[in-house]
């Protein structure tokens, strides 16, 4: 699994870490979705969002091996 970040002293998860990296790629891909009409295709836009976090976390969880060497 993940090892804990210090950030001054307070231990902060490694998984708490990815989700926020996560949050924030699938804020600008979902802006990126609405900016060029992408969300035209889908019927419920807030499960498009949901959907688009689980992905890049599970990639960023994948691809975190290959980081850390």
């Amino acid at each position: 699994m993940f090892a804990d970040l210090c950030i001054d002293g307070v231990f902060v998860p490694g998984l708490l870490a990815v989700a926020l990296v996560a949050l924030a790629l699938s804020m600008i891909a979902s802006r990126l979705l609405a900016d060029l009409g992408g969300y035209r295709w889908f019927a419920y836009r807030p499960l498009v969002g949901l959907s688009l976090f689980v992905i890049l976390a599970e990639l960023l969880i994948r691809l975190m091996p290959l980081i850390e060497k």
